[in-house]
Formats: C-alpha cells, structure tokens, sequence
C-alpha cells in the first residue's frame, strides 16, 4: 500500500509539473534527434518513435561520462534495468524482474554465449568497446529465439570511421574505493575502402571496502581485453571480421568470519592486485564474420560466430583448478530486409547455434552436452498515416544431449535427451496522436528452453554459496506479454510511461531445502511453477531553461507464482521499487579552454523490498536505502583542439552502508559481534576518467 500511495504522490507531481512549464527548446530538439535513430526493434529495425514496445537508448556519451565497475554496472539504473551482483568484479543484468538466460546480450552481431547461467558468471565484454547500448524491454523472441524472454542488451560497436580518416585515443580511469586503475588504447581508419578497428585495455582492482566490512576478502579483480576488426566497405555492401579476446580474472568472496571477532577471513594482503585463494580464471575468445549485400532493392545480411568460453576456478592451490567448464558455440544468422514499398517493409530469415560444453577439470558442476538449435521467422511493418504497424512468427527447435558421468563408481550424471520447440510472434502499433505525443500496444508470446545448468547440475557452486541440484524433467518456459505505452515531448518537459502484464507458464527458479547433501554449503533445487509480473516505468525529463537538466525515473515490478502459500507466492529475486533523480547544470558551450563543461547531482532511492520468497530461508526483506552521487566533467581545450576529456565523479557520497536485494552475498555468514548478516555493498568511490584524442 505505501508503494501505491508514494506512486500516486509522483505522478501527482509529474502533472502538475507537466502543466507550469518552462522556457527551453534544448531537450525538446535533442529528443526529436533521439527519436529518428534507427533501432533492432522486437520485429526487426525501426526508427525509434515507431517501436511497438519499450526501447532506451544508452549513447556512447553517456556510458563515458557513467562512473562505473563494469558495462553492466553502468546502465544498471536505466528504466526497469538492475543488476545481480557477486561483489564488484561480477554483475548480471535483469530487465522487469527476469535474469539469467531469460534476456540475451548480443554483442558484435551475435549472442554473447558463456556460462551466463550461474551468479558468478558476467557478461565477459570490454565495456571501452562498445559504442552504446540498446535495451529491448520485453518479449523479443521473434528476432532472437529462446532466452529472449525478458528482452535484449544490444551492444552497438563504435561506427566506422568515414574515408580517408584515421582515429586514435587513449584513456584512463582511477576508483579510489577498491584502487582500480584503467587503461585503454584505440586505433581504426578507413582507407581505399579498407576499414580497421582495434583496441587494447586492462583494469586492476583490490579488494573493495565498507564501513561494515572494512576491506572484502576476494573482491579483487583483473580484466585484458584485445579485439582487432578488418574488413572492407563497398558499393554493394560491406564485408567485416571481427576478433577478440576477454580474459577476467575475479576472486571468489566466500564471507566467512571469524567465530569470534566477527571479521571477515582472510589469509592475503587485502590491496593486492594478484590472485589469492578462491579465484577464477574466465576467457573469451570470439570470431565473428559479417556480410551486408544490396539485393533487389533490399539488404541480405549473413553472420557467422565462433565463440570459445573457458572458466576455471582455483580453491586450494593458485596453479591447479577444480572446476573447469570449456564450451564451444557456434552461432549463425541470415536474414533479407525488403526496400520499404507503399509503406510496407519484409523481413526473412534463419538463425540459430551449435554448442558444445565438456569438464576438464577435477570437480563438477554441470554434466557435459551438446547443443543445436535452429529457428526460421518472418516480420512486417508498414506505415498507414499515422500509425506505424508490426508484427511476425518465427518458429524454433532446439536439441539437448546431457553426457553421462560417473565419480568414485557412483553415477553423478545422467545421460538424457531433451527436445523443446516453439511458435512465438509479436503484434503492435504506435499511433502518433500528433508531432509530440505517441501512443503505443504490443503483445508478444514468449519462450525459454531450459538451461544445462536448471536441468543437470549436480555440485557446489562456490560464487553462489551453495549446492545446487537439477532437474532433468523440466518444461519449457513460455510466456504472454502485454505492454502499453505513452510518450509525449514539448520544448520544456517529457514524460513517458510504459506499462506491461506478463504472464509465464512453467517459470523455473531455485529454492532451498531442508536436504544436506554438503555440509558446508545449503541445498537448492530447481522447480518450476506458473507466475505473473506487472509492472510500469516511468520517467519526466524537465528543462525549465537552457543549461538545466532534471531528469526522473520510477521503476517498479511485482512478481508472484501463482496458486502458492504466501511464503511461496512472490519470485526470488525481484528488484525493488527504484526512484531516481538526476540534475545536470551544463556550464559552458563553446569555450576556449573549457568546453560541454557540466556539474551533477543524482540520488538513487530503492524502497524497501518484502516480497520475498521466504521458504526455507530462500530470501530474507530488505530494507530501504538512498544513495547519493555527485559529477563534473568537461572538454579541455588548446587553440581551439580538444586536448583530453576529463570526469570526476563520487558514488555514494555519504558512505551509506547497505545491501542490495540482488546481491548475492547478502546471504553469506552472520557477523556474531553485530548481528548483521552477509557481505555489504561498495561504500564511498571517487571516480577520475581521462579520454586523450591522439588522431
């Protein structure tokens, strides 16, 4: 009831608001420039004001100016996106309450494919390379296929450089909380028709610290990343090849404490940037090939993936690992995308991948399998005055072969084969009531295989603390969404609302039992169960005069399983309701010395959380917390060139202590001395960024 009447109260202020504006056309023309960027919308590309469902738009400007851990950290406060976090090196992104292999990272033209299933797994990208960010909130499996339940994060690459140009830069970064330090190089041009790309970077960080935990055993982290593009641009098309290579070298927070003392174990210098005991060692190796032909009035696109996925993880020795998953993926995509003809426009193809996973190592988590899947679909749009249409199908099959295992003469996995298949699609409109106001209406039907690790896994999982168990009879999610929407732009505020109802069948999630199989670690099992979500963002970006920025979000999702007891009733891990606030004074345009000059303010405020599932000790409530942060920023200039870019830029000013819903190492050991239960977040960071241009 109090979330109610606290919503109330705001879009009470919004319309208010809404009704006295101001004198400024800034914003007003930034947004009508924003609405004309083409997006990979839920039926294939579009202009932004004519996508049926939710998209935002993160610029590379943006993610340059975000004080940030890693990519994921940084868009973490966009409408109804939050993040799972394994102290400061691992953050999983969740849209409208969904994680996991519900939403899907592409990244270079193809899915992102590691071993997204676990905690303790992060997205495995070089945040420097990305260009900007497209989130695709919803059902967006007619594009994608399964996992695409919740929607997409599409990671745009930087545009190649226009002919005859050549670009170089450099850049740094220093956070003063767990003394990470930073660097990046860039090289790429475009010559004769020729184009390359290419870029090095590293990050280093100690244990992170709080004024609860001091220092945080095994939050330390190291990050290198190399990638090198080559192709060529034509008349008829352009041709790419594009390699990387991301290797994470993050510890293991295990949050033991002392029986006494309270304090947190460790046996290692706390400021170290080397490995101590429990880390791991996650590698990235991809090759992805993408071709762009101009056929028939229209485009053919063909894309080809090689990835390689390599996790280990030491625990009793620095040199010999335990677990160590080694997973192949290859990942193919084909599509024509019609000339627009009478306000129509087609879109045809075929997608899908081949995957194989095999342990190397001494201890087990997930048996060994193969994997195929393939999916064909077909989508429209056409433009009827003012309304823009969409919609399609697409069918999917998908093949799964678990590999039997035994260990000391006892069968620790089981050899089974499932198949799963699936008719999803999507229907929407957006009518354009007038220059600034849209309305819009998509529903979409969803669905999810289940994963290797939901249906075999068999073993401790040291990132999340416990022993988890699967199983192999489990259905395949699928889901119904509807979502509704409103946005409306004038020269001195904008206001948009976007509402959904989303309703999966056979949703599957961990939970705690009773059952000791380790005595070290709790036990969880996989079920599954029917559950609905709804939920709304909204935002108001008002710009009473030129240089004055204020800009509002609220994000709110309520997520239950249906027909349960109430200690059952809501899903785990359910973000919660999230306010923010974000001035930003531009103090200079045009300078001599100074120039995009600007200074900020933001507070995040995140009610508190009980809609929790209790069973068991599964989750526990989470009370409120505020966080406040400040940044500046700006161009430094000499005759008239841009020397260097310069950030500043303080999270979590007032060193709150607290702990997020989503963090999992909440649920680590009880401190005796205080009371207090588990591992809490990063307090106070003070953030410093340099981008040096050097061609």
């Amino acid at each position: 009831m109090k979330h109610i009447l606290f919503l109330l109260s705001w879009v009470n202020c919004i319309q208010l608001t809404a009704q006295n504006p101001s004198d400024s056309t800034d914003m007003f023309y930034r947004h009508l420039e924003l609405n004309e960027v083409v997006v990979s919308g839920m039926t294939g590309e579009t202009k932004l004001k004519n996508s049926s469902a939710p998209i935002t738009v993160v610029s590379n400007l943006d993610l340059r100016q975000r004080a940030a851990i890693n990519l994921i950290d940084a868009i973490a406060l966009q409408p109804g996106v939050a993040q799972i976090t394994t102290g400061s090196a691992i953050s999983k992104p969740v849209i409208r309450g969904l994680g996991y292999n519900r939403l899907l990272l592409i990244s270079d033209g193809v899915r992102q494919e590691g071993q997204q299933w676990g905690d303790e797994h992060g997205i495995e990208v070089d945040q420097n390379e990305v260009g900007s960010v497209e989130i695709l909130r919803g059902p967006a499996s007619l594009m994608y296929g399964s996992d695409a339940m919740a929607g997409v994060l599409l990671l745009k690459s930087n545009p190649v450089v226009p002919e005859g140009e050549i670009h170089a830069s450099a850049s740094t970064e220093y956070q003063s909380n767990s003394g990470l330090f930073g660097y990046s190089a860039h090289f790429a041009g475009h010559k004769h028709g020729f184009v390359w790309n290419a870029r090095w970077s590293q990050r280093l960080a100690h244990a992170y610290q709080n004024k609860y935990d001091g220092y945080v055993p095994g939050s330390q982290l190291q990050e290198h990343s190399l990638s090198a593009m080559l192709g060529m641009n034509r008349r008829w098309g352009f041709s790419h090849l594009t390699l990387s290579h991301y290797e994470l070298t993050p510890g293991i927070v295990e949050g033991e404490r002392d029986a006494v003392t309270g304090d947190l174990l460790h046996d290692a210098d706390l400021k170290t940037y080397g490995h101590t005991l429990p880390y791991q060692r996650v590698g990235h190796t991809k090759a992805v090939w993408e071709n762009q032909l101009y056929i028939g009035g229209g485009r053919l696109r063909a894309t080809l993936g090689y990835q390689k996925n390599r996790r280990r993880e030491y625990e009793e020795a620095l040199n010999t690992c335990g677990i160590h998953l080694l997973l192949h993926t290859m990942t193919y995509d084909a599509r024509y995308i019609s000339g627009e003809h009478e306000g129509w426009q087609f879109t045809t193809g075929v997608g899908g991948m081949w995957q194989r996973s095999l342990n190397k190592g001494e201890e087990f988590l997930i048996p060994s399998y193969r994997l195929f899947d393939v999916g064909v679909f077909a989508m429209m749009q056409k433009e009827v005055n003012r309304w823009s249409l969409s919609g399609g199908l697409r069918y999917d099959h998908r093949s799964l072969h678990s590999e039997f295992l035994t260990e000391n003469g006892a069968e620790r996995f089981s050899d089974f084969y499932r198949q799963f298949s699936a008719v999803t699609g999507s229907v929407g409109a957006v009518l354009h009531i007038n220059d600034k106001i849209n309305a819009r209406v998509n529903l979409a039907r969803g669905f999810r295989a289940p994963n290797m690790s939901e249906l075999g896994s068999n073993g401790v999982h040291e990132g999340t603390i416990r022993y988890e168990v699967g199983s192999n009879q489990l259905k395949p999610e699928h889901s119904w969404q509807l979502d509704l929407g409103m946005d409306m732009s004038s020269r001195y505020v904008s206001l948009q609302l976007a509402l959904f109802a989303n309703r999966i069948d056979n949703f599957i999630f961990a939970h705690r039992t009773a059952e000791v199989i380790d005595p070290v670690h709790p036990t969880f099992r996989y079920t599954q169960g029917d559950a609905r979500l709804l939920g709304f963002e909204a935002g108001i970006d008002l710009h009473p005069i030129h240089s004055l920025h204020w800009e509002n979000t609220f994000s709110y999702v309520d997520a239950r399983q249906l027909h349960q007891s109430a200690d059952k009733k809501y899903l785990p891990f359910t973000p919660a309701p999230r306010w923010t606030s974000d001035v930003k004074v531009e103090l200079t345009h045009d300078g001599r010395v100074l120039n995009n000059a600007f200074v900020s303010a933001g507070l995040e405020c995140y009610l508190r959380q009980d809609h929790y599932y209790r069973a068991d000790d599964t989750e526990t409530a989470t009370p409120g917390y505020a966080l406040l942060n400040l940044g500046a920023g700006t161009d430094i200039l000499c005759h008239g060139r841009k020397l260097c870019e310069v950030y500043l830029s303080v999270s979590n000013v007032l060193d709150k202590a607290y702990q997020s819903h989503l963090s999992r190492l909440k649920y680590a050991d009880r401190n005796v001395v205080t009371g207090r239960t588990g591992v809490y977040n990063m307090g106070r960071n003070v953030t410093v960024k340099l981008l040096f241009p050097i061609l």
